[in-house]
């Protein structure tokens, strides 16, 4: 239920008299894990959108600030399908990235095996706190974000819309709804992580093409045709890619 997630409102009894008083859930913390985040019920799903969006949590009419920073992880499981509920596109949109796990190579599953059958006890070593990440955060919308990449972030986008003057044929055969603003933004804020990774103060057409992907990925529904047809959203992305120049026809 949402409560188990948000938190409720609680019976306390002191020297006699009643009162409500607020128990946090487990949303109030700094990093949320999601475990199979799809077999949560769409109320629950629902009620992590305030936390996602605003880094709120509202019950019985008084809201209740969530300390930042404030990070949902959240995984799903692509094989054991029943019993689960997708996620609306308002909540997918929220996440920044959607990465796919894959099956593990030799070397990871040997990292696996040294890490979970040996008799070692590995402690996390603490590198920064929370107020370095909130200075860190503000520093990365800093790097600069040149007129003519922002123009490619924002031609990427639209053609993802199907319909549009800027969509190639992939996307008007294969796609039901495009990118929403978000995923233009997701795109911007990316690659300038990753231009500061790379020790450079300024955004490149490759941190765009870098972190297209993972950002769009869970942005763009196709329709039935893609599905009848065995078409993965990927193959139709890069398709869309490789279609849009990194300078514009305008210019």
């Amino acid at each position: 239920m949402p409560s188990d997630i948000l938190g409720t409102n609680m019976i306390v009894e002191e020297e006699g008299k009643r009162r409500f008083e607020f128990q946090k859930g487990p949303i109030f913390t700094q990093i949320c894990l999601a475990d199979e985040i799809n077999r949560a019920t769409p109320k629950t799903q629902s009620a992590m959108l305030e936390t996602m969006q605003e880094g709120t949590v509202t019950v019985a009419g008084t809201r209740y600030e969530l300390k930042k920073p404030f990070f949902v992880l959240a995984t799903q499981n692509p094989i054991e399908q029943e019993g689960t509920y997708p996620l609306p596109e308002a909540q997918l949109d929220r996440f920044l990235f959607k990465l796919v796990v894959g099956y593990s190579n030799r070397d990871e599953l040997n990292t696996i095996i040294d890490r979970t059958t040996r008799s070692v006890n590995v402690r996390p070593e603490k590198v920064m706190d929370g107020q370095e990440i909130v200075q860190w955060q503000g520093l990365v919308r800093q790097v600069v974000l040149a007129k003519h990449v922002q123009d490619y972030v924002a031609r990427l986008i639209l053609a993802t819309h199907p319909g549009g003057t800027l969509a190639p044929d992939i996307t008007n055969q294969y796609i039901r709804w495009g990118a929403s603003p978000r995923g233009a933004q997701t795109i911007a804020l990316a690659s300038k992580v990753r231009a500061l990774l790379d020790g450079r103060y300024n955004v490149s057409f490759e941190d765009v093409r870098r972190v297209y992907l993972p950002a769009l990925r869970h942005r763009v529904l196709l329709n039935f045709e893609a599905q009848a047809e065995g078409i993965e959203v990927d193959r139709v992305l890069l398709d869309i890619l490789e279609k849009v120049n990194e300078k514009a026809d305008d210019v």
